[in-house]
């Protein structure tokens, strides 16, 4: 058993190579910063190009080269449409609203006032016209930044005909390479992507074996929570990339139809393994060295298999390996406590083992059939854990009463940007318009004041780096235009692939471009860019007393409606899978209800960034923490059971099935509600502080899922894969949502609860699904 793992480690793999391959792969999925930032800096190279023999043509000022170039940038960064042909249509749009403003813009050059009053009108439309989604945010943007640089340029309507020419340049230089020249395949998308997957779930088992290994003192598990919320976020990101090239002609499914399954099976048992890991080093379960090596050998052969690049023929012996390690725990009477959390730990290797080598071989496969030439695209869909903006549906009014988020972040960037210009100017008359973007991009992408407070922080920590890295370049290069000009394109090569990524990369790397770009046109000086750092900490920090003064939402209010979205999501999932097990016609898809839980249990994440922020007190640090670990678990509990109703159909079940069901929606809604009072506005608390579980309809579902249990176990046949086998496994999958829900509901209200560990009945089963169910 052991020496089939150890020859499995001694193959002729080159490791460094690999671990360098895999974590290339993982951190980038699907190398979509990478192609978006080399194209925006080609498209910036071209505009630069053509735009400087039409100054050479016309004899106008080089600002035209310097206005193409901009809208090049902006418009790669602003567009984030997957889909290749409305990527096409929106940035083919972008002309029409960057054209009207330029033109504005002129034509007000010599009303100073008026101007301004009217570059404030644009700025609040351009945040309002983001609630229509990723194109609203593309046109606004397309708006803002040519009113701006014409400003900027002090530009006449005499040039106008040349700055009309410079968006056209600018804009088309990017449809030219990035919506025609450059796309990528869609089966080079998802191979990219696969690649991160494997790569992500590699890290995953990385940790778990540390997990598992570590005896002395108290192993750490947040590089674990970490890895299973990247992993996560990778598996999205597949599944939505198969959404766009899940059809063949006329509708037929496609070569990769059914791929998503395999995905969210192998995403899932990757899940179980790390819970199951976590749960057995929470407990401090005193695991016998032994069965200790055995496990982390189990992990260690997977984490091999799944390191990227790893030969097919070598990956299949490794997942023998896996399954051999472990199988004396997996093989072992069904224990209790300790011994149990043990046993799932092996029950869960070998699932993964076995979810892995059908995903993998599927994916290869079905990937390289994959021709479907006219759904290319251009990989240019941002990451969850990057994207600079999360666009909610739109909406009249919130929840918690008030005007919706784009029309009070409207509001807030009028009042932030006016201050900004007044402000702006008695710092630096010449300068003003750094505080102006200042206060006009903390904005994106943020839901609360608190995430206001971050970006502004971050945006002034990252231009104060910038200033000491140009200064840097600058001293570096000693005046060579051709080294300035070489290391200004690898800035802002740098800016465009972080960006995504962090505001304060994003600044640090700009200033540095300001920095080089001064140099080149002689301009360079030290008060220049400390003047630059100034004037951003003006605009962030009026942006941020905006946010606190002018109709303000509060981090916890927003946090309170990410959970209430989060709960209702997995009402909706908890309903689509009852209907779809019970063989209901029209009950829709029960994976793609779980994903919609899976976004917003991502916005959950994202939302308690500032409530978990080191300022804050422990106690609200320790309650968000834990909320949002208990609501990632029911997502975890409701995908599995979206998962086994998406391929299983029990129409006889519903005599108990379905009041049970019920009972568990009942109880999350009452969980809804109390997450309503404990986190949103205090004068709209729907009980008073000290209401019960009861008072919100939250009781518990045990009776009924015990009686439905009690049916499923009646079933005689038995083996992976029956009817008996499924029915156990979605009653302890509701089982354990249920737990959770009931538990937190408890806690919020002042009740004493812990977790209980997850049923140990029918944990020996001999396809192990009692146990892998309740892990």
């Amino acid at each position: 058993m052991t020496g089939t793992v150890e020859r499995g480690r001694r193959l002729p793999v080159p490791a460094r190579w690999g671990e360098l391959r895999t974590w290339a792969a993982a951190v980038d999925p699907g190398h979509t910063r990478l192609h978006l930032a080399s194209v925006a800096t080609a498209a910036m190279l071209l505009a630069a190009v053509a735009a400087s023999v039409l100054r050479a043509l016309t004899g106008q000022p080089v600002t035209i080269v310097l206005f193409s170039v901009v809208l090049a940038m902006i418009s790669n960064l602003a567009v984030n449409e997957n889909d290749l042909r409305r990527r096409r249509v929106t940035t083919a749009l972008m002309v029409v609203p960057a054209a009207a403003s330029a033109t504005v813009s002129a034509l007000l050059a010599t009303n100073r006032v008026a101007a301004d009053v009217v570059f404030v009108l644009v700025m609040m439309v351009a945040v309002a016209v983001r609630r229509y989604g990723p194109r609203g945010v593309a046109l606004g943007m397309a708006a803002f930044m040519p009113f701006f640089f014409v400003q900027f340029l002090h530009a006449g309507p005499g040039e106008l005909p040349f700055l009309l020419a410079g968006a056209v340049i600018g804009i088309g230089s990017t449809f030219l390479l990035r919506c025609l020249v450059f796309t990528r395949r869609s089966e080079a998308v998802l191979d990219a992507l696969f690649r991160a997957f494997e790569a992500r779930l590699h890290a995953l088992l990385l940790t778990a074996v540390e997990a598992v290994e570590t005896t002395a003192g108290e192993p750490d598990l947040d590089p674990l929570v970490r890895a299973q919320a990247r992993l996560n976020e990778t598996a999205l990101l597949v599944t939505d990339r198969l959404d766009d090239t899940d059809d063949g002609p006329d509708g037929a499914a496609g070569p990769v139809a059914g791929l998503r399954q395999w995905i969210i099976d192998s995403e899932l048992a990757a899940e179980r393994v790390a819970m199951s890991v976590r749960r057995s080093v929470e407990h401090h379960d005193p695991i016998p060295d032994d069965d200790r090596a055995e496990l982390a050998e189990g992990l260690r052969a997977l984490a091999a298999a799944t390191a990227v690049g790893t030969p097919g023929a070598i990956a299949a012996r490794l997942y023998d390996g896996a399954r051999s390690a472990v199988a004396d725990i997996v093989d072992r009477p069904a224990g209790v406590g300790p011994a149990a959390r043990e046993q799932r730990i092996g029950f869960a290797v070998v699932r993964l083992a076995d979810a892995m080598q059908t995903t993998v071989e599927q994916a290869r496969l079905r990937i390289a059939d994959h021709h479907d030439t006219d759904r290319e695209t251009a990989g240019g869909g941002p990451a969850p854990e990057t994207v600079p903006e999360r666009v909610p549906p739109p909406a009249g009014r919130d929840r918690f009463g008030g005007l919706a988020l784009h029309t009070r972040q409207a509001v807030q960037v009028g009042v932030a940007t006016s201050l900004a210009i007044v402000v702006g100017e008695l710092v630096s008359p010449a300068r003003w318009y750094w505080a102006v973007i200042a206060a006009f991009v903390v904005f994106a992408g943020t839901a609360s004041r608190g995430d206001v407070l971050s970006r502004g922080w971050a945006r002034a920590v990252g231009t104060a780096g910038g200033v000491v890295a140009g200064m840097l370049l600058a001293l570096l290069v000693g005046g060579n235009v051709v080294a300035s000009l070489a290391l200004l394109f690898v800035c802002v090569f740098l800016a465009l692939y972080l960006v995504r990524i962090s505001q304060a990369m994003m600044a640090f790397w700009i200033t540095a471009v300001l920095a080089l770009l001064y140099g080149v046109i002689g301009q360079f000086s030290v008060q220049t860019l400390v003047l630059r750092v100034e004037e951003t900490v003006v605009g962030g920090a009026l942006g941020m007393l905006a946010a606190y003064l002018i109709l303000p939402t509060r981090s916890r209010t927003a946090f309170a409606e990410a959970l209430d979205d989060a709960l209702t999501a997995v009402d909706v999932s908890l309903r689509t899978s009852v209907d779809a097990a019970l063989g209901r016609p029209g009950a829709g898809d029960p994976l793609e209800k779980a994903r919609a839980v899976d976004t917003a249990v991502a916005t959950v994440r994202t939302r308690a960034v500032p409530l978990q922020h080191p300022v804050a007190r422990r106690p609200l640090r320790r309650g968000v923490h834990h909320t949002v670990r208990v609501v990632g678990a029911v997502d975890h509990y409701t995908r599995q059971l979206a998962a086994q109703a998406a391929t299983a159909s029990v129409p006889g079940w519903a005599a108990t099935l379905e009041p049970a069901a019920e009972r568990v929606r009942a109880d999350l809604d009452g969980l809804r509600r109390i997450l309503d009072d404990a986190w949103g506005p205090a004068d709209r608390r729907e009980h008073p502080s000290g209401a019960g579980p009861a008072d919100y309809g939250v009781g518990s579902a045990e009776e009924l899922l015990d009686a439905a249990e009690a049916d499923a176990a009646s079933r005689t046949a038995a083996g992976p894969g029956t009817e008996r086998t499924r029915r156990l496994t979605a009653a302890r999958l509701l089982r354990r949502i249920d737990q959770l829900a009931v538990g937190l509901a408890r806690e919020l209200c002042g009740q004493t609860w812990s977790e209980p560990a997850p049923t140990a009945r029918g944990a020996g089963h001999a396809d192990g699904s009692g146990a892998a169910a309740a892990g």
